[in-house]
């Protein structure tokens, strides 16, 4: 059995290593992961609770069953990210949903510094006005600016996540930031 309280003092990339001589390290790395990588899929997916774990524990049975073919040369943050992404998409597809956003308190905060809109929020309000503008963005921005302003990922991460190049993620950044702000104002002011 393993002792849990060693596992946070060990980096991603040895507890993978600790987790392919015994499967019980794995435990550690899941823990680690399990709320970031579930609000990113209830975000990216508008899914319940309950289905984005049911889509949380594919992601952690195909990363373990994968862990030998970790590249050492990409964060493993990057690497659980990029096959959350995929299995998020894969289960929207296969359910066919209207992809949005759903919102905590503190990710509205984040949207409106990023964005200079705290002062004009009304949180109940915005948050549905915020999910309705990102949800009308093209998925390609969406998924940047989920990555970007609320998982707080770097444009590396993110590049290496969605498997694009690191100026194509700038751009994708910059003139996502400019559409949503677009929609947000069309929505808000009638624009």
């Amino acid at each position: 059995m393993v002792d849990h309280s060693l596992c946070e003092n060990q980096t991603d990339e040895s507890l993978v290593g600790m987790s392919l001589v015994d499967p019980d390290h794995f435990l550690c790395l899941s823990r680690r992961y399990e709320d970031k990588l579930l609000r990113y899929i209830i975000r990216v997916s508008k899914f319940s609770r309950e289905e984005a774990e049911d889509v949380l524990q594919d992601v952690f049975i195909k990363t373990y069953y994968n862990l030998n073919g970790f590249d050492k040369e990409l964060k493993f943050s990057s690497w659980i990210y990029r096959i959350t992404h995929n299995e998020a998409v894969s289960a929207i597809r296969k359910k066919s949903v209207r992809p949005s956003i759903a919102f905590e308190e503190e990710d509205l905060v984040k949207f409106g510094d990023v964005f200079d809109m705290t002062k004009e929020m009304d949180n109940s309000l915005d948050r549905k006005m915020i999910d309705e503008a990102l949800y009308r963005l093209d998925e390609k921005y969406r998924e940047v600016l989920v990555l970007r302003f609320l998982d707080e990922k770097d444009y590396t991460e993110i590049a290496d996540i969605l498997k694009k190049p690191t100026s194509t993620i700038g751009n994708l950044i910059l003139r996502g930031k400019k559409l949503f702000k677009e929609e947000y104002e069309k929505l808000t002011y009638g624009k």
